[in-house]
């Protein structure tokens, strides 16, 4: 029996009249896809296919019910970007399983449209994609053939993907990734490859330390990953990175210039500068290196910072602040008797601090205060 690998094809057959229906996936699967697992839409809700008009894309229905099936097909079907097709092709197209396999497809792949509409409650490939010509597939749906005698109704199909061995799926990347999610769960950081051995070699493990260190030190993350890591790997996985949603926690920090309330991938929350709460767009010169200094000595202590009270930040708590390790609980501090901070009030000048190693401070601009690993998003 010949490999489907190696089948050739009869010349195309041409199109049919166009049909005035057609179906359609209302949401593309989530990549990547695994065999054996369950495949899911991009929000991760099960795959819903409808019934729409073909000039228009408006959702139709019939008086009647359909049967509809689904099947895998060869991923390389109208490589030409034709959008319509004869059902000779379609059929064609479908992929058998190999001998002595499993069917490829296999799940609810048969059907009932209602109202022009059907969900697909479990869904997998029993397959991998690599020993076929194209090494991707696609999944196509088609009303089942002699179940319906009306108008045609034009099949749908997704985007060609490939379909991995389910052991693949122990490496697989989350999207977002997590707090708690080991390090090589970002972009261009494989299991136990080079960028991985690095991080884990220099304590950062999980995706929230890469996080913190990107926020506050992120020339020496970038060098500990070396010259191996391109700029485009790592523009790539930093946006990864910033994807990971924190919770609602706030930490605070108190040193002997000021205090300062941070999450827990060191987004700045609220700073008190001389007992004075000072909004983050009204920092400026010294004030502004305080704050850097307190970033950086926070930084460092990070493992033990001090939870705040969520109700004395006054509403300055945002909704995305995760949890730190190993933090103590404890309120925080109260303001001490200074005069307040009001709008459009003459700027408190600071005497120069005595700091030791300050940063340099870049140019404050009208959006947000940016220095090297943190930016202070100032609205207005």
């Amino acid at each position: 029996m010949q490999s489907p690998r190696y089948i050739e094809r009869s010349p195309a057959t041409p199109p049919a009249e166009r049909p005035a229906w057609k179906l359609a996936f209302r949401t593309p699967p989530q990549l990547p896809i695994f065999t054996g697992s369950k495949i899911e839409d991009a929000s991760g809700a099960p795959l819903e296919i409808v019934l729409v008009d073909t000039d228009t894309g408006s959702p139709a229905a019939l008086p009647q019910a359909l049967r509809v099936e689904l099947v895998p097909l060869f991923g390389d079907f109208l490589q030409d970007g034709r959008e319509d097709w004869a059902p000779e092709e379609f059929q064609k197209e479908i992929v058998k399983e190999r001998e002595g396999k499993r069917p490829l497809l296999t799940g609810d792949v048969n059907l009932t449209m209602r109202e022009g509409r059907a969900t697909v409650g479990e869904l997998q490939f029993t397959d991998n994609s690599s020993w076929v010509r194209c090494r991707k597939f696609r999944i196509g749906v088609r009303v089942v053939p002699g179940s319906y005698d009306g108008a045609r109704i034009q099949e749908a199909m997704t985007e060609a993907f490939v379909v991995r061995d389910h052991r693949g799926e122990l490496y697989r990347k989350h999207y977002p990734p997590v707090l708690g999610d080991d390090v090589w769960r970002l972009e261009k950081i494989g299991k136990e490859g080079a960028f991985h051995r690095k991080l884990r070699n220099n304590n950062v493990v999980t995706v929230q330390e890469f996080v913190r260190m990107l926020m506050v030190k992120p020339d020496e993350l970038r060098a500990i990953l070396g010259e191996g890591m391109t700029d485009r790997m790592w523009e790539v996985t930093t946006n990864h990175a910033r994807t990971c949603e924190p919770d609602d926690k706030v930490y605070v920090y108190a040193g002997p210039h000021g205090t300062i309330y941070v999450n827990s991938v060191f987004k700045l929350v609220r700073v008190e500068i001389g007992g004075v709460e000072w909004p983050l767009q009204q920092l400026r010169g010294h004030a502004k290196m305080i704050v850097q200094q307190l970033m950086l000595e926070a930084y460092e202590q990070r493992h033990s910072l001090q939870e705040a009270e969520a109700f004395m930040l006054h509403g300055h708590a945002a909704n995305n602040v995760p949890l730190l390790q190993n933090a103590a609980h404890v309120a925080a501090p109260a303001p001490a008797e200074t005069p307040l901070w009001y709008q459009n009030g003459p700027e408190i000048e600071f005497p120069a601090p005595v700091v030791d190693d300050v940063v340099s401070i870049p140019q404050a601009n009208s959006f947000g205060y940016q220095w090297p690993g943190q930016v202070f998003h100032m609205p207005g």
